[in-house]
């Protein structure tokens, strides 16, 4: 196998997987982009297996801490481990991530469940040019209907690779229901969002519908409704849902009524909805904000901590004493202390005196890795509002 000498001064001594083209003193043997390559320090002691692309930034990931080949058994073995973690933590595999890239040991490779339904994504080109291993993986180990292959995410294009979808098994599914804690929800793994659904605040629909029961709710960057909906099912009396998307809003009026819940959908801009909402007086006992991540990169950073202030500030001004706000951000680049002190800082603009309640992550089936911080993306806070001034 080819190598790479890696520099002391890498992120791979301090617990990470990723070489930057910085950090590679030299390559021997030749590697082709997508290949298997040995990293090594300066002294030549191996320091594990990796992927090789010299056109993307981060030009080696490391898969193995030992010499190790991507082949059919590999893949075979990664996956089934991957299955029989979720399996013990009680995750329902017919809806869930059964891999998560890096944090399963498969980097690049995204595979998603939704019951006989089995949705791919190859975001790294070693991953892309093995795409026929990792089918005849899945089909071993999960013997589903059908494999999607929704490579349409744009980081493809970083290395070196085409954006498309396609059919791996079996013929395009058509849209179809799913049901999880007594919500539904329309999965449409050619079209929908993701792979067809969002799946890592899965857990979260029920832990902050614990705080709904008999309170007027609103769901603001909405999606399919499940925060709508778990609040409905808890008994809040009143609950409105908002997101810029009109067909997002259909599925998620499809979804409640399928579940037979009443919910008011507002298609409107949710920036604009605050705005409008906070000038006309209206009043929430639970406002829940979970947007799109607002930075795809450390350089707009500022422009999202600008978007995260006003939402919540216009939200806690719609919140009188024992109201409740939960707000998420789900980019790595928005560090926690960060995410946090935005909230304070909306506070105090506000006038508003907080209690912190509760704090949320993502569903246990995107692990987080500690050595590798990018993991960890998903960050949420549910605060009360004790006075006003």
């Amino acid at each position: 196998m080819p190598t790479l000498v890696v520099q002391p001064r890498s992120r791979l001594f301090h617990g990470h997987d990723w070489v930057y083209a910085s950090d590679v003193k030299i390559v021997t043997g030749n590697p082709e982009p997508g290949d298997e390559v040995i990293l090594n320090d300066l002294r030549g002691k191996p320091l594990g297996s990796a992927i090789y692309n010299p056109r993307s930034q981060i030009v080696a990931r490391r898969y193995s801490f030992r010499r190790q080949h991507l082949d059919a058994d590999f893949f075979k073995r990664r996956i089934e481990r991957a299955v029989k973690v979720r399996d013990s933590l009680g995750i329902d595999t017919n809806l869930c991530r059964l891999v998560w890239s890096e944090s399963d040991g498969l980097p690049g490779l995204i595979v998603d469940s939704y019951g006989d339904h089995i949705v791919i994504q190859t975001l790294t080109l070693a991953m892309g040019l093995r795409e026929n291993l990792i089918v005849e993986a899945l089909i071993e180990v999960l013997n589903p209907k059908t494999i999607t292959a929704r490579n349409d995410a744009p980081v493809r294009k970083a290395e070196g690779m085409e954006v498309e979808k396609k059919m791996l098994l079996g013929e395009q599914p058509a849209p179809f229901a799913i049901q999880s804690a007594g919500m539904t929800f329309q999965i449409d793994v050619w079209e929908g969002q993701k792979t067809g659904l969002y799946l890592d605040q899965i857990d979260n629909y029920q832990l902050v519908a614990r705080h709904a029961k008999g309170k007027r709710v609103l769901d603001c960057f909405s999606n399919q409704g499940g925060f709508a909906q778990a609040c409905a099912l808890a008994g809040a009396s009143e609950v409105t849902a908002v997101d810029a998307s009109e067909s997002a809003n259909l599925q998620a009026q499809a979804n409640a009524t399928a579940s037979g819940l009443s919910i008011k959908f507002v298609t409107d801009n949710a920036f604009d909805f605050l705005k409008d909402s906070e000038k006309k007086g209206d009043k929430y006992d639970l406002i829940i904000l979970d947007p799109p991540s607002f930075t795809k990169t450390k350089n707009s950073v500022n422009d999202a901590m600008r978007g995260y202030k006003e939402i919540h500030l216009r939200a806690m001004k719609m919140m009188e004493p024992d109201g409740i706000m939960m707000t998420f951000s789900c980019s790595h680049h928005v560090s926690t202390g960060e995410f946090y002190a935005n909230i304070r800082d909306a506070a105090v603009d506000a006038k508003r005196s907080l209690r912190l309640i509760e704090r949320y992550s993502q569903r246990p089936d995107h692990p987080i890795l500690v050595g590798i911080p990018e993991t960890e993306y998903l960050r949420g806070y549910a605060v009360q509002v004790i006075a006003s001034w």
